[in-house]
């Protein structure tokens, strides 16, 4: 599903005809607190999540936080729903031996850089996962999801995007109030441009003080300076990978955006690849729309890798140290 434009707009009388379902969504969700009863973890769990539907920037929070924790001799292990993939699990997600379609592009993606399981049942997830010798987990997302125990709570926040019109789904984009949502967060990390941070990001006090990050891409020797591209990107927020790529210095001839967790087909690709090559371009796209392909599609394709640069570590390090020991 692709964001409708009016969730970033003032609210209008679409939103108003539509307040009703909000009320029936924000019911639902008090309804399943109120229900769940979640059962105490074996080994401490950290949330990583957001308030609005579509991508803040969370995989690439989740795949810093492990990474600098397996550095830290840490063994961690991150547990997903696995969304748009078919196991229910709970499924130790294979690197080389997984498809997308299985476990999820998400899972996938996060499996090149440390343990990953899926399941639908995130708490049997968590247990399985520390079966396995795991001694803290990453819950990728569930911010809103009661039946896990969250040791502690990281709210990923779009600096730039905020929270749209403010307005709880379907009327806007947020899954719950903002108010409720930032009150549970032990840490806030905005990640965008903070000259060009929304200003519904901006009126809120603990956020102004929140830690702020960048999605950077990763050094690997690729320099698109003055290269014509064709791109294409299937995330939350493809402009923010386009708005990547023009700083780079890449000269986009086109650029074709996607819903989130879009499956391609293998003659979508190949349109796009002869697009490329009619322009003398090349085709690049994201790291999490490449692990979807074949491997005889991407041969022609560069994925860009991008990782979390955070100004500065020292408070979350204090913060998961104290939790973990």
């Amino acid at each position: 599903m692709r964001a409708p434009a009016f969730w970033f707009l003032s609210p209008g009388i679409l939103v108003w005809f539509l307040a009703p379902l909000s009320w029936i969504w924000r019911f639902g969700t008090t309804l399943r607190r109120i229900k769940a009863s979640p059962k105490p973890n074996p080994v401490p769990v950290i949330c990583i999540g957001n308030l609005t539907v579509g991508g803040a920037g969370k995989t690439p929070t989740v795949a810093a936080i492990a990474m600098r924790l397996s550095r830290q001799g840490r063994k961690v292990a991150v547990v997903s729903r696995g969304y748009g993939g078919k196991i229910e699990g709970p499924h130790q997600v294979g690197a080389a031996s997984d498809l997308a379609s299985d476990v999820g592009d998400e899972p996938l993606l996060l499996a090149q850089m440390t343990t990953v399981w899926v399941a639908r049942d995130r708490s049997q997830g968590v247990r399985s996962a520390a079966a396995a010798g795991a001694e803290v987990v990453l819950l990728d997302d569930g911010y809103q999801n009661p039946n896990v125990v969250k040791d502690a709570s990281v709210l990923v926040v779009d600096a730039e995007q905020g929270f749209g019109n403010g307005h709880v789904l379907p009327a806007g984009p947020l899954r719950e109030p903002v108010e409720g949502g930032i009150d549970r967060a032990d840490h806030v990390i905005l990640i965008g441009n903070p000259d060009q941070r929304s200003r519904a990001v901006t009126q809120w006090p603990l956020l102004r003080n929140a830690h702020s990050a960048r999605l950077m891409p990763l050094q690997t020797g690729i320099d698109l300076s003055g290269q014509s591209v064709v791109a294409f990107a299937g995330i939350g927020r493809p402009q923010k990978f386009f708005d990547t790529l023009n700083e780079m210095g890449a000269q986009i001839v086109q650029a074709h955006a996607f819903a989130d967790h879009h499956v391609y087909s293998d003659w979508v690709i190949a349109r796009m690849l002869r697009e490329a090559q009619a322009a003398g371009a090349m085709l690049v796209t994201t790291e999490k729309d490449a692990i979807k392909l074949p491997e005889h599609l991407r041969r022609d394709i560069l994925a860009l890798p991008v990782r979390l640069d955070l100004d500065d570590w020292s408070s979350l390090d204090r913060f998961i140290d104290d939790l973990l020991d």
